[in-house]
């Protein structure tokens, strides 16, 4: 053995990760570490690791630092260093460096820059396989000079063909090409590519053999000739030829294989008398042959798996060669190749910051969360990931190297998904969910995966995009916090609600069991026999509907489901669904009605449920085709609806006849109503008498309804009123009655009470703390006035409570929804406006900037419906009236000038509608003149709306969902279409997009969290995330604040965008629309190296117009859609940020 040279000093040239594993290495061997880094790199974590660390490369481009050969040999001079490592990339084949080095006087720890310049150019070690003998691939044995020799020798060889840079590895400046046609532009690509990655740009053409395995040697060797490898890995698992999943050994080879193979890398290393560590590259056919590729002269990526199965650590080996030792020694101690031996298997799985969604973009961005595996078995090589940390877009994309060790294969391929599933990193988009179905495919439990397996196994890439929660949480709270309330927290009692065994709920029987036994005809006959009063609870509907704009979310409504169902077993129904309920859920609530009704059915099956449908309007709030109300009233039918209340805003029966059909057809009981208006105890008032009420309900009698229900939407019906209503119909009617009314006026429970002793057969009220006002009367109140009397509900008054205590609680969270009207008013009776558009209409007034004139606007609302001849006022009518009474105050009209005045203005869409009669025909018709004057030159309609309008195309909007959203196209999913296509549109984009919190608790989806306030967020069942805030920064330059929080213990931070905040238009940047093909955005973060189109240039769709360098790989950005380029808002060199404005078009 030579004169050993004992090192004092190393300087890794390099960075990252393999920068860490060197330094590790040399400091087990007791030697002092020099680390190098760029002003880009000034940040990261590898510095720490090393004794000393410079910064060099100023003025220099990013990877440009990391090849300044002059500068890093003079900073080792100056800073005593006895060795230099190159690691892998960079400068590490770079033969001129390995030369300058020994000139310097420094060992550089590598093969010598003669071996280098033998193996390390692909075209050179081809010379040298083919003088031992080892078989290669047909192609050329010399850098292509220009494109023409490029062209004849790809024809010599015959497509397809392998572009690769002489000098390079990693996949860098490598390309397949297929044809003729993409020849050149690939070169051109490739040479430019290899020239910034190497500083060197020479391609080599070969034959592309299709579906080999790509099978690597490892070799070492010492500077007295003594070579030995360390067996093979498998590395077919491969993207962009970059490999992505290592392992050892190679399942594919049988033992004569493998010997033949490793014997081959001998050959080739013997030839040059190669030292230090070395892979020596070959691709295998179906039929078992080998070719030698390239050999690669340095430590590669995935060199973990072969010192896990050998032991024996190939870094240090390279650092002890380098000092002289031989490998016989006993510092590294292999005496000869029988020494070495393999135990277990050994795969290796590289996490990087690309997204596999976006064809593998590389991503950038803050780490937030850095959560890595650990047990036995897993080895973590890393070298730029930790909290906080930020990628950049400079280097290459590798986070973090997991390594699985297990005595069989499987048993390391179990272990390697165990632990990508116990990594959490957020913050940047990784490859994790693509590694697992990899290591989940079949192929690779098997072995038998080629090159070409990511390529012709496209369904690895149907990643169904994963939901950060996390983020989403982060974000939803951080706005709320920051835009919203400011971090004005109010406190909220804890809803109480009662628990139930399963053996108490079982079996419960209700009014749902004994319709569906009976038949509606029997039903409705043992409804008229009843002598107790039958009661409908609207808390869940029209009460919350009536307080605070449907805004009661599922969440609140299922954990009181189980008492109700429970406690009131002998309700008659519950109104729960239909109205209001579609339009909030979806664009307020962001939840599905459907699920609702599922959920509340599920938890409440012993009751029948009842929905308020709006005729031809459904539950929208203009007409719809007729096929639609129908497939509507099936699909709700199908789902558990009962019974189907349908009213028309106008009284008008044609409006309801649709409905009425189709609930009959349907088999649900049917309950058309009748909408009260007026006072039929005034005589002056003939319009709308005792004589219109009992002809209106026997023609719906007579079409077949089961139930008649008389619809008091705006509490007009005063209790001696209710008591003659009732006498009356129960006189001129067979069916039984069913009374709905509101509070406002106080005077509703009176009303129920009157009406029940004049024989009403159901009604309705609410839990009492849902209840009064808008709302209905006291559901609680009615119960204990019946006790002991011949109209005794059934009901338990303290089980009852109960429920009204929940709502109690519950009802606060909601108040910013509830109007100012605090009390009772009886001028309810003046004025005609029902009770949810009492509530909402002085926020509308105000909305208008007339708060001031309210009272003007009331008084004109009752002049308005003068002027319309005393309609009925239910929505949409209602809103007709009250969007005209604003209009009138507004342009200071009156009965009298707006003849005049308004004969040259637009009336409010609402009040054209309504004149146009497509909310019906009014009793008694409209009033000529002023249908002139509104519509103009427009015509009205006389015949049914529906009648009209063509059947709506269902087979069409289910192709939409499914090509644009995305969705099975489910019945509910095309009628939520048909009903509200931008409101649903936009609730699939919201939940995808911002999240789904639909199982959030109320108190923090309205209010979000407090400084220093910790909730349980449930995403489903046994899925529960601990949520802290923890801080809110104050606001920085560019109008964010940062918002730090906990989440299950692990502490993360996001940024979100203050919108109070006015941020300098210079330091904004503009963002491509992602749904306008017209504006094109950069589709990854990075460096624009070159702009291909000029403004005013015609484009073709998918047109290259610039290319992105990212991580030094170059991409094309192409063009979304055909058209002519307006604009162009970036220049050649300018970093850019993902979806960033590249380009804006323009038609042809």
């Amino acid at each position: 053995m030579k004169e050993i040279k004992k090192f004092k000093r190393v300087l890794v040239a390099n960075r990252g990760e393999i920068a860490i594993r060197i330094f590790r290495a040399c400091n087990e061997l007791g030697i002092r570490t020099v680390a190098i880094y760029s002003e880009e790199d000034k940040n990261a974590q590898f510095r720490v690791y090393a004794d000393e660390a410079y910064q060099i490369g100023k003025g220099k481009t990013p990877v440009g630092a990391y090849l300044g050969i002059d500068e890093i040999i003079a900073l080792a001079k100056a800073k005593g260093v006895d060795a230099v490592h190159p690691g892998y990339g960079f400068l590490a084949e770079n033969v001129d460096f390995a030369k300058a080095c020994t000139d310097a006087g420094i060992e550089f720890i590598g093969p010598t820059a003669e071996m280098m310049d033998r193996l390390g150019d692909k075209i050179k070690s081809k010379i040298v396989a083919a003088s031992v003998g080892v078989p290669t691939i047909p192609g050329v044995e010399k850098a292509i000079q220009t494109e023409e020799e490029a062209m004849q020798i790809a024809r010599t060889c015959g497509y397809p063909v392998m572009l690769k840079a002489a000098a390079g590895g990693g996949g860098r400046g490598m390309r397949i090409v297929q044809t003729e046609e993409e020849l050149l532009p690939q070169f051109r690509s490739a040479r430019s590519e290899a020239a910034k990655a190497f500083g060197i740009d020479d391609i080599f053409i070969e034959k592309y053999l299709e579906h080999p395995k790509h099978i690597e040697v490892q070799i070492l060797g010492d500077k007295e000739g003594n070579i030995v490898h360390l067996y093979e890995r498998d590395c077919s698992i491969q993207r962009r030829h970059q490999k992505v999943i290592e392992f050892t050994p190679a399942l594919c080879l049988n033992e004569s294989q493998r010997q033949a193979i490793c014997e081959d890398a001998l050959k080739i290393a013997r030839a040059v008398n190669y030292r230090s560590a070395g892979t020596v590259e070959f691709l295998v056919d179906k039929s078992g042959s080998h070719y030698f590729i390239e050999m690669n002269p340095r430590i590669q990526v995935e060199h973990t798996v072969s010192e896990i199965v050998t032991g024996i650590d190939i870094v240090q080996a390279q650092i002890l060669v380098a000092q002289g030792y031989t490998l016989a020694s006993e510092r590294i101690a292999i005496p000869s190749q029988d020494a070495i031996s393999v135990r277990g298997y050994a795969i290796q799985c590289r996490i990087t910051t690309e997204d596999p969604i976006h064809d593998f973009m590389p991503d950038t961005g803050v780490i937030e969360t850095y959560q890595i595996p650990g047990g036995l078995g897993i080895r973590l090589d890393g070298g730029s990931g930790f909290q906080g940390a930020e990628i950049t877009p400079f280097y290459d994309s590798l986070l973090l190297k997991v390594t699985a060790y297990g005595r069989m294969f499987e048993e390391a391929r179990l272990k390697a998904i165990r632990a990508l599933r116990e990594t959490s990193i957020h913050g940047v988009k990784t490859n994790i969910a693509f590694m697992l179905n990899v290591l989940n495919h079949p192929d690779f439990a098997r072995g038998i995966c080629d090159t070409g397996f990511i390529a012709n196994n496209p369904e690895l890439l149907d990643i169904e995009k994963v939901e950060d929660r996390e983020l989403k949480v982060m974000e939803f709270l951080g706005n709320k916090f920051v835009n919203e309330t400011k971090g004005k927290k109010p406190q909220f009692n804890v809803p109480v609600f009662p628990k139930f065994t399963k053996e108490e709920t079982e079996g419960l029987r209700g009014t749902k069991q004994m319709f569906e036994e009976m038949g509606a005809e029997k039903f409705c006959k043992w409804i008229l026999e009843q002598k107790k009063l039958l009661l409908t609870d609207t808390t869940m509907r029209d009460a919350q509907q009536s307080l605070m704009a449907t805004r009661v979310r599922t969440v609140d409504m299922e954990k009181i489901a189980p008492a109700v169902s429970v406690y009131g077993k002998d309700l008659f129904s519950l109104e729960m669904w239909g109205g209001a309920t579609f339009d909030t859920s979806y664009r307020f609530l962001k939840e599905s009605p459907w699920e609702r009704l599922d959920t509340l059915r599920e938890k409440m099956p012993n009751i029948l449920f009842q929905m308020l449908i709006r005729g031809a309007n459904g539950v929208g709030y203009k007409n719809y085709p007729d096929n639609v109300i129908r497939e509507f009233v099936k699909e709700s039918a199908r789902s558990g609806i009962d019974i189907f209340r349908i009213f028309d805003s106008l009284n008008w029966i044609q409006g309801m006849e649709i409905a009425l059909d189709e609930t009959l057809n349907q088999g649900k009981l049917a309950e058309t109503c009748i909408c009260y208006t007026g006072d039929i105890l005034d005589k002056s008032r003939e319009k709308y008498n005792l004589d219109y009420y009992v002809r209106m309900a026997k023609e719906l009698e007579r079409r077949g309804s089961h139930i008649l229900g008389i619809k008091d939407m705006s509490g007009l019906l005063k209790p001696m009123a209710a008591e003659r209503l009732i006498t009356t119909l129960k006189q001129e009617i067979g069916i039984p009655i069913h009374l709905h009314t509101h509070d406002t006026s106080g005077n509703g429970v009176a009303a129920i009470l009157m009406a029940a002793q004049a024989g009403v057969d159901i009604v309705d009220a609410a839990f009492n703390s849902m209840s009064g006002l808008t709302s209905q009367p006291a559901l609680n109140s009615v119960v204990a006035a019946l006790q002991n009397s011949e109209h005794d509900t059934g009901l338990e008054p303290d089980k009852l409570q109960k429920i009204s205590e929940y709502w109690r609680d519950v009802r606060p969270v909601y108040g910013g929804f509830e109007s100012e009207l605090v009390t009772s008013t009886a001028e309810i009776y003046k004025y005609e406006i029902p009770g949810g558009q009492y509530s909402n209409l002085k926020p509308q007034v105000e909305s208008f900037g007339l708060g001031h004139r309210f009272e003007e606007v009331k008084d004109m609302y009752k002049t308005v419906n003068a002027m319309l001849g005393d309609i009925v006022k239910v929505t949409p009518t209602s809103k007709v009236v009250g969007d005209m009474a604003i209009f009138m105050v507004q342009n200071n009209l009156t009965p009298e000038n707006i003849y005049e005045k308004a004969a040259g203005i637009d009336f409010p869409d609402s009040v054209v509608s309504y004149f146009e009669g497509m909310m019906g025909q009014p009793e008694g018709g409209f009033p000529e003149r002023l249908q002139k004057l509104v519509l103009k030159e427009k015509s009205a309609i006389t015949t049914r709306p529906g009648e009209l309008l063509p059947s709506e195309d269902l087979d069409a909007i289910k192709t939409h969902l499914k090509e644009h959203l995305g969705l099975s196209g489910t019945t509910r999913e095309v009628l939520s279409y048909a009903l509200y296509p931008k409101v649903f549109e936009d609730y699939i984009k919201g939940i995808r997009e911002d999240g789904d919190f639909r199982r959030m608790g109320s108190d923090i989806f309205f209010h979000g969290l407090g400084e220093g306030e910790t909730c349980e967020v449930k995403f489903d069942e046994g899925n529960i995330m601990m949520v802290k805030l923890q801080e809110v920064k104050a606001v920085d330059h560019e109008g964010n604040r940062e918002a730090i929080f906990e989440l299950n213990g692990n502490r993360r931070m996001i940024k979100v965008k203050d919108t109070s905040i006015a941020v300098n238009a210079h330091n904004a940047v503009l963002y491509a629309n992602a749904d306008d093909p017209m504006e094109i955005g950069a589709n990854i973060p990075g460096n624009i190296i070159k702009i291909m189109v000029k403004e005013g240039e015609a484009i073709e769709e998918k047109q290259p117009i610039a290319v992105i360098e990212a991580m030094k790989m170059e991409t094309n950005i192409l063009a979304s859609a055909a058209g002519v380029v307006e604009r162009i808002y970036v220049s050649e060199g300018q970093q850019v940020k993902a979806g960033e404005m590249i380009a804006k078009l323009g038609s042809k």
